[in-house]
């Protein structure tokens, strides 16, 4: 499973690019606003900084502008997947950038219809929101679970991006099922590395260490 993180944060980015826990890159408006910097400015320097697709998403809602936005936001660099909105015209969208050979992720997906249409619309990425679902009492993994079944079906090859991670065990649950990427924010993935029975084995380790007074170094 491919591990995007979704943030704006340049310096977290790096920390995990540089560990290998990064294959991509999830931004959106709020996430650029959060980083107080110009959308095109700090797509770039995180374009330069990962190898694998980029998010960028358009701002428009309609078709037209959404099509327009989407090829400006490709010359930025080879890396940029356009992001858009899961409504009629974006699928519009979809069809035309993804036609011209651009990868497009197709985000704010709450259904398995969505999901289908999206892939009939070549969508590189589907987006479906595990925990917004879960806001709303709605277990977002039915959802994953769901898309998995209906793509394996019909041998559609839009990869399924699991998005709105909150837990580790959203990122657990979706491996299981079979998501073929995450979106997490930086803190949600390093937490993956945290257990209470490892930090309880270290503190016996490094006790049992110390009454005998060696050291390595």
């Amino acid at each position: 499973m491919k591990f995007f993180v979704d943030t704006a944060d340049i310096a977290q980015i790096k920390e995990l690019n540089d560990l290998g826990m990064v294959d991509g890159v999830t931004t959106n408006p709020s996430l650029i606003m959060k980083s107080g910097r110009d959308i095109l400015e700090v797509t770039k320097e995180i374009c330069d900084m990962v190898d694998g697709p980029v998010s960028a998403e358009v701002t428009a809602t309609d078709a037209e502008t959404m099509i327009a936005e989407g090829r400006k936001l490709v010359k930025i660099a080879p890396n940029i997947t356009v992001k858009v909105p899961l409504t009629w015209d974006g699928l519009q969208a979809c069809k035309t950038l993804s036609g011209e050979g651009h990868k497009v992720n197709v985000t704010l997906c709450f259904s398995t219809n969505q999901a289908l249409l999206a892939a009939k619309a070549g969508a590189t990425f589907i987006s479906p929101f595990v925990g917004r679902l879960d806001d709303v009492n709605i277990d977002g993994m039915d959802l994953i679970e769901d898309i998995r079944t209906v793509y394996d079906n019909y041998g559609f090859e839009t990869e399924i991006l699991a998005a709105s991670i909150r837990t580790v065990n959203h990122i657990t649950q979706c491996a299981l099922i079979g998501a073929d990427v995450i979106t997490a924010p930086p803190a949600v993935i390093k937490s993956m590395a945290s257990h209470p029975l490892t930090d309880k084995g270290l503190a016996a380790f490094l006790a049992d260490i110390e009454k005998t007074g060696q050291k390595i170094l």
